[in-house]
């Protein structure tokens, strides 16, 4: 079966076949949708050229945003990070939101980077005052950014000169000094405040 050309259109659909076809509108118009099942639905549809922000907004994935990103977005091509924490092997449901809006991003021909946090790894995250930092060892965190760095190739494009980037926070924070770091850092926290990190 010849699957229904809907122009320059995207419809929303579910996992299970669905075939769709037009109702009168315009912007905002409705397509009636059906499945093996023989159910039938009206689905939202929307131009497939929609501004990024636009695009985000009607797939639930943005809540707010900075005054002004519209137009900047308008500009041209930006680029836009995302953190990823290294104590695991996996990517998890947490990471879903995050990993899609970059994946529309590089859709919409931006720049996404995967920053992951090597060097706030090894240095370990406190659960709670009374619990000291659980440390993991530097061959499992290069092992675990493998890993993620395996997983976000399938959502993101990696190759060519304007793909996307993965950068460890660990290439800069390695050559770190501790001296350099408390003349640079610590002069904007008293030493009471880090001793309680």
């Amino acid at each position: 079966m010849r699957r229904p050309s809907f122009g320059n259109e995207m419809v929303r659909r579910r996992r299970c076949g669905i075939v769709a076809e037009a109702r009168p509108g315009g912007e905002g118009e409705q397509r009636l949708a059906s499945d093996s099942a023989g159910r039938r639905a009206y689905l939202s549809t929307m131009p497939a050229r929609a501004p990024l922000l636009d695009e985000l907004q009607w797939r639930g994935l943005l809540h707010q945003q900075t005054d002004g990103l519209a137009a900047h977005l308008v500009k041209g091509p930006v680029t836009a990070y995302c953190g990823f924490d290294p104590t695991a092997p996996s990517l998890h449901v947490g990471n879903l939101v995050p990993v899609m809006g970059l994946v529309h991003l590089q859709r919409a021909g931006h720049r996404p980077i995967a920053l992951v946090g090597g060097g706030t790894a090894l240095i370990g995250d406190p659960s709670g005052k009374s619990a000291e930092r659980p440390l993991i060892g530097a061959d499992e965190v290069a092992a675990n950014s493998a890993a993620l760095r395996e997983q976000l190739g399938r959502f993101l494009d990696f190759s060519g000169a304007k793909g996307a980037l993965m950068r460890d926070n660990a290439e800069w924070l390695g050559e770190v000094r501790a001296v350099t770091f408390l003349r640079d850092v610590g002069k904007h926290f008293t030493v009471n405040y880090m001793l309680a990190k």
